[in-house]
């Protein structure tokens, strides 16, 4: 049965997938943003086994059956939610979007957490992939402001968020445990008046 969402968008069936009832939220030239899936466990956990060196040590994405199906136990919580980036051509994934920890409220705010596969790297699909769980995030779930923590020796998660117009907020040091040590990070932000062109900066990406 297929699944329809009541956003203002367009509904585009998700090329070559498994899932007949899978269905895009947004679109663009390259990618795609729909949920993640229980029956995405076996291509996701493919890459993210084969791509453990590539995420280590800024990342830990599933790489076990109970760990992909406690990510979507969690996906289907109001507070958190789980998007493929799937690529057009062909409709396998290029990597993984989270929003986490969604607080709705006067705060209507979430945190970001992403990871991309080698295999598709180097040809902005996580870019544009991004910049579509953005629109998704301010203008179908209302958010008002989604934060991305991210470690300085991350120079590729740091050059994506800057891509997508992201504004650095500060630095906290040991803010969190990743890997059995707590890490100092970078906090970066994006804000809904300025992603959807409510205020003028000159960094903001154009909307999608």
């Amino acid at each position: 049965m297929v699944r329809l969402f009541r956003y203002d968008m367009r509904v585009i069936p998700v090329p070559n997938r498994n899932d007949p009832g899978s269905v895009s939220l947004r679109s663009g030239s390259s990618v795609l943003i729909r949920d993640l899936l229980a029956s995405d466990a076996g291509e996701v956990l493919t890459q993210t086994r084969k791509d453990i060196r590539y995420h280590r040590p800024w990342v830990h994405p599933p790489v076990t059956p109970e760990q992909f199906a406690e990510r979507i136990r969690r996906s289907q919580l109001p507070t958190n939610r789980s998007f493929a980036i799937c690529r057009n051509d062909t409709g396998a994934i290029a990597g993984i979007v989270n929003i986490n920890e969604i607080i709705r409220g006067a705060f209507l705010s979430g945190y970001l957490g992403y990871y991309g596969f080698s295999e598709h790297g180097g040809r902005g699909y996580m870019t544009e992939g991004l910049n579509l769980v953005l629109a998704h995030a301010f203008r179908a779930l209302k958010l008002h402001r989604l934060e991305a923590n991210i470690q300085p020796d991350n120079f590729r998660s740091l050059a994506l968020v800057r891509r997508c117009g992201f504004r650095r907020e500060g630095f906290s040091p040991r803010y969190l445990k990743v890997a059995g040590r707590w890490r100092d990070h970078e906090r970066f932000a994006r804000i809904r008046e300025d992603f959807l062109g409510n205020r003028t900066e000159s960094n903001v990406c154009p909307t999608v």
